[in-house]
């Protein structure tokens, strides 16, 4: 039986871990050729490797993706090991200011009030601004244009979040970034459409992965968080990695411009 994702070559951003690693591991398995971006070099191997396991090739390009010049270089990288790029997925994401990829979260003020907007110095607001949608960004165009370059069409994917439509006092600068993701998917197909390039968005509810490990190491609030999921569970992330692979793939060949959310019910309404 073939793979959905046979013959195709995926760009991963943030891919060393969590809904990245994910998502090029669900391709891979499916048939993808995968690059692997991201700032954290061992585990960026560490993932690189974990797809060469699953019989695919891969690559590692250490990548910060607020810097345009890294961006067009993971794409020039990619063309040259693999000759083309069929699929994007923008994964690569801050939850604030001070969060340390591949490290230890930590929280970005010491109370609730101390984190409003009004109480942030306004460098937090251009850090997480800079990776979470200027990144995103920067990384659609510079993989757009080689897909255009190729003239195949491709499918662009890029992580948001359901605080892209529910505001989360304490967290203006992460909401206002992942709006911006939304906003970006939803020009980018009226402006792409023309190429066969397809965009949409995932918004994920609350994943158990490394950047929401302070939150879930806190029961009460696990608890809190379980009762308003109709549910009644924290997503893992193969749910964002199968929805990845639907817009991947041909099977949602008729959706652009679209964004989904993979919530468990969390933000129905």
């Amino acid at each position: 039986m073939n793979g959905r994702m046979d013959g195709k070559v995926a760009v991963v951003t943030g891919g060393a871990s969590g809904i990245g690693r994910a998502c090029a591991e669900r391709l891979a398995q499916e048939g993808a050729d995968i690059v692997i971006a991201d700032l954290q070099d061992e585990r960026g191997q560490e993932a690189a490797g974990a797809v060469k396991a699953l019989g695919r090739r891969a690559n590692f390009v250490r990548t910060d993706t607020s810097e345009g010049a890294d961006c067009e270089a993971l794409a020039d990288a990619a063309v040259r090991e693999f000759g083309k790029i069929d699929v994007l997925v923008a994964a690569a994401g801050i939850s604030h200011a001070l969060y340390e990829s591949g490290g230890e979260p930590r929280a970005p003020q010491a109370s609730r009030e101390d984190s409003y907007l009004i109480n942030k110095p306004a460098e937090y607001w251009e850090k997480v601004l800079n990776v979470n949608l200027t990144g995103v960004m920067l990384t659609d165009c510079a993989v757009a244009r080689k897909m255009i370059d190729v003239g195949n069409g491709g499918s662009i994917i890029n992580i948001a979040s359901g605080a892209a439509k529910i505001p989360i006092p304490g967290a203006a600068d992460y909401c206002v970034s992942k709006a911006g993701v939304w906003m970006l998917t939803k020009t980018l197909a009226l402006e792409l459409a023309a190429h066969g390039i397809r965009v949409n968005a995932i918004g994920p509810g609350f994943i158990e992965t490394p950047m929401t490990e302070s939150m879930r190491s806190d029961e009460t609030r696990v608890q809190q968080l379980l009762a308003g999921i109709p549910m009644g569970r924290l997503g893992q992330p193969q749910d964002i990695a199968n929805t990845a692979l639907f817009l991947a793939s041909d099977e949602s060949s008729y959706f652009t411009g679209e964004i989904l959310f993979p919530d468990g019910g969390l933000f129905t309404g």
